[in-house]
């Protein structure tokens, strides 16, 4: 690695979630001064359960010097400011991973949703601009920006799953080119094709180096898992606990593609090592890693030796997908050397192994 990206700086907002903790401990791995802002909003929008104090507590501890935190809202334009004055050039790369994640939650406070997602996406991308125009811009946007474009799919109903028919175009995975236009977003779905929009832009417009990585489920043994976000690690958690899991619609049968957060950060370090501008990838597990609902707690139940406890309700929840699978393709056309190496059962059996000593309850 070149020297002097040694001593430069990893800019990290929501330095407490799933991909921001793996991003900081990923890019300090590299060498890089790690900077993080996070001010524990996922316990606002999910409670205890999706706090991310613990998570915050973890990587001061393991990263020592390595890691400097700001808790800063990314809303605070003065605040963030002052975060990005400091470091200025020295900054190489920011992962803007902070967010509102939630479909349920956004429509009880659609303000609250878009002042994070679109309003706090462009305060992190001004203060780029203004301060650290070099900087590769990695953006962590959402497959829920095609709205429910997905479910007008020619989907066939198999015995645990849905699945799109092997000729069809899309088999190996959904392409960026699918339309954003004419399909129900939900709230937080319009919030975060406003940010992805936004991030081409400034890459176009002011020729910035900009990616929008629009992520499947993206998981992981760190995720603070509650029930409004974080599929797998819910999904677990609920199984290992003995809690009951509230399986919304599509008889449980709804199809997602997973991708382990380590994955997720090497594909962000290829994009660091070659920025390109203004580009849009699709980021999922693909053909390689995707389950539905019911295949997964089967999982889940093999690894934890415990029965599945399933509330299920009739109605899907708005806007939600009933089949979604990534295509790679372009990513890997541009990265040819980033490789997957993840699958589903991985993925559970790591998270369970991770937490078995919390959510397994004492004999």
């Amino acid at each position: 690695m070149d020297q002097e990206w040694r001593v430069s700086v990893a800019l990290v907002t929501g330095s407490g979630g799933l991909i921001g903790s793996e991003a900081a401990r990923h890019f300090a791995g590299l060498g890089l001064d790690v900077v993080g802002i996070d001010n524990d909003m996922r316990r606002y929008f999910f409670g205890e359960d999706g706090s991310t104090a613990w998570s915050l507590d973890r990587l001061a501890a393991e990263l020592g010097r390595a890691y400097t935190h700001h808790a800063v809202d990314i809303r605070d334009r003065d605040g963030l400011e002052q975060v990005f004055k400091k470091y200025g050039s020295d900054i190489a790369v920011v992962i803007h991973s902070a967010a509102q994640p939630s479909h349920d939650w956004a429509a009880k406070e659609p303000y609250t949703d878009f002042d994070v997602n679109a309003g706090g996406t462009l305060n992190v991308l001004e203060n780029t601009r203004r301060h650290a125009i070099d900087a590769a811009f990695i953006h962590c946007s959402t497959n829920k920006v095609y709205g429910d474009r997905p479910n007008s799919l020619p989907l066939i109903e198999l015995e645990t799953r849905y699945e799109l028919p092997e000729d069809h175009h899309w088999y190996d995975g959904i392409t960026e080119d699918m339309s954003i236009d004419e399909s129900l977003h939900s709230i937080f779905g319009a919030s975060k094709v406003a940010s992805d929009v936004m991030v081409q832009e400034y890459g176009r417009y002011f020729d910035m180096k900009t990616a929008c990585f629009r992520g499947g489920t993206l998981t992981g043994p760190a995720h603070s898992a509650a029930e409004l976000h974080g599929f797998l690690a819910y999904l677990m958690r609920c199984v290992m606990e003995g809690r009951t899991y509230n399986l919304f619609g599509y008889k449980g049968k709804m199809v997602r593609d997973a991708i382990h957060s380590r994955d997720v950060l090497t594909a962000f370090e290829a994009f660091f090592r070659e920025p390109r501008s203004a580009q849009v990838y699709n980021l999922g597990g693909g053909r390689h890693s995707n389950t539905s609902h019911i295949e997964a707690f089967r999982i889940a139940e093999e690894i934890t030796g415990r029965v599945a406890k399933i509330n299920y309700v009739e109605q899907a929840r708005t806007g939600d997908h009933q089949w979604y699978v990534s295509s790679m393709a372009r990513f890997e056309e541009h990265y040819p050397n980033w490789k997957i190496t993840y699958d589903v059962p991985m993925i559970l059996r790591e998270i369970y192994e991770a937490n078995v000593d919390k959510w397994v309850p004492k004999a």
